[in-house]
């Protein structure tokens, strides 16, 4: 109960509403105590009264007349002389005197707090005005006994009625909090505990039905958040069963390899000179098709292997890209050149590169054929202190405004229709393993560049 939001809501309501009574109470107490003052000063005023009547009183009548008022002694000030009305014998001397002709919310409070806290019968002395301007002051003496007993009576009358007020007040509260926020927060709660026993079922998703602003935004977002997660935990399905189907067809097309590369050795072995210039690109050609299905194998039983990190010759590789991307151009509409310095050598996986140059030179023909229009690839590097950067640039159509939005995404973000984007995917996650960054330069109707940066830096290595 006490852990709970209603529970400790009730307790701080009850606090805040006692705190509340208590400095209500005080400006009361010295409220009252003003009132019962200054009813003594009109009761000696009319007791006096009698005595300005008749000249001569006997004894008895006067003590009753104090009994009544509730002092013991009445002066009263009338054409600038101060007469004492009615008199009775002073049981202790004057404790203190208090003026009621307009005193301060202050005084009045600190006077009445003195009272609660002096528990002795005190003589005092009470100035005021009289009633009716019956003469210029009125000034009576009595025991602050029966003030005080009053003011305590009062004062309790107060606290009872303060904590029944606050108990009902905390009540409704707490039964306000209950209702328009504990309900709505529980009903949220268990929308999340249902939908964390099965997140890819859809109607599990939490419909947003809270009246108060806050707690709507909240289920909106948690909504929001649940449709995103169902969305992600599909499309991992979707990839964890075309991974396995992947991984079958790889497994028998590495087969079929295998045999062709058999063949392949013995064209090489063939006298025709132009079968022998063609036999090494074609056992290349097969090699990387055969460690490529290797690599898919392994990639569904866990992620993409580490690159083994060498030191190797770009423009070797380039060179090799572009001439694969020549042969397969359907036409003379695309030229494909390569802009990498002899010589240039960089640390890297050969295959891994080669596949990531593959993808983005690959993307930049189809893209071109697919504008019908001519246009040209250029593959370049440079190199500086800190890394190399390689920039493949076409002028073909640039890149749709979807493919932008979701670039490195599978099956999101092809950049033509029928494409799947794997092609991006892959070669971004191949130069993260490089420790490097695959980034889109520029898009747009004049070509589009992708830049990749490797860093020379290697983790875990001390600069000379």
């Amino acid at each position: 109960m006490l852990n709970s939001l209603s529970g400790r809501f009730l307790i701080l309501t009850v606090i805040f509403v006692m705190l509340a009574e208590v400095l209500i109470f005080l400006p009361s107490v010295a409220r009252f105590r003003q009132d019962f003052l200054l009813s003594r000063l009109e009761r000696a005023q009319i007791a006096s009264l009698v005595l300005l009547a008749e000249d001569m009183i006997d004894e008895g009548l006067e003590d009753e007349l104090l009994e009544n008022a509730g002092v013991l002694n009445v002066v009263l000030r009338r054409d600038e002389m101060r007469q004492l009305i009615l008199s009775s014998p002073i049981p202790a001397p004057i404790y203190a005197t208090y003026d009621m002709r307009d005193p301060s919310a202050l005084t009045l409070i600190r006077d009445a707090i003195g009272v609660l806290r002096d528990s002795e019968d005190r003589i005092i002395r009470v100035i005021g005005d009289p009633v009716r301007s019956a003469g210029l002051l009125i000034e009576i003496t009595m025991s602050t006994a029966e003030l005080r007993a009053a003011m305590v009576e009062y004062g309790i009358r107060i606290l009872v009625l303060s904590a029944v007020i606050s108990g009902f007040t905390a009540l409704l509260l707490f039964l306000a909090v209950r209702t328009f926020l504990v309900a709505p927060i529980n009903r949220v709660i268990r929308h999340m505990l249902s939908y964390a026993q099965a997140p890819e079922d859809g109607r599990r998703i939490i419909t947003p039905t809270a009246g108060i602003r806050e707690l709507r935004e909240a289920e909106e977002a948690l909504q929001s958040l649940q449709q995103q997660l169902t969305s992600a935990l599909r499309q991992k399905a979707r990839l964890a069963q075309l991974g396995q189907a992947v991984a079958k067809v790889s497994h028998d097309l590495r087969n079929i390899l295998t045999t062709a590369q058999l063949f392949a050795d013995r064209v090489e072995a063939s006298e025709d000179p132009a079968v022998r210039r063609v036999g090494p690109k074609l056992m290349a050609s097969i090699t990387r098709a055969v460690n490529l299905t290797e690599s898919t194998l392994a990639f569904g039983k866990a992620e993409e292997p580490p690159p083994a990190l060498s030191v190797v010759h770009l423009r070797q590789i380039a060179e090799d890209v572009v001439e694969s991307e020549r042969l397969a151009c359907r036409d003379d509409t695309v030229a494909i050149a390569c802009d990498v310095p002899q010589g240039m050598t960089v640390r890297a996986d050969g295959e891994q590169l080669f596949r990531v140059l593959s993808n983005l030179v690959r993307n930049a023909r189809q893209a071109i054929e697919a504008s019908g229009k001519a246009g040209r690839i250029c593959l370049s590097a440079v190199e500086d202190d800190s890394g190399w950067r390689i920039e493949v640039c076409d002028t073909g159509p640039g890149l749709a405004k979807r493919a932008q939005d979701h670039l490195f995404q599978p099956f999101a973000g092809g950049s033509r229709k029928g494409g799947t984007g794997l092609g991006l995917a892959i070669a971004a996650d191949l130069v993260r393993g490089h420790g490097g960054t695959l980034k889109l330069v520029k898009t747009g109707p004049d070509g589009t560049c992708f830049a990749i940066a490797l860093p020379k830096t290697v983790l875990g290595e001390t600069p000379d």
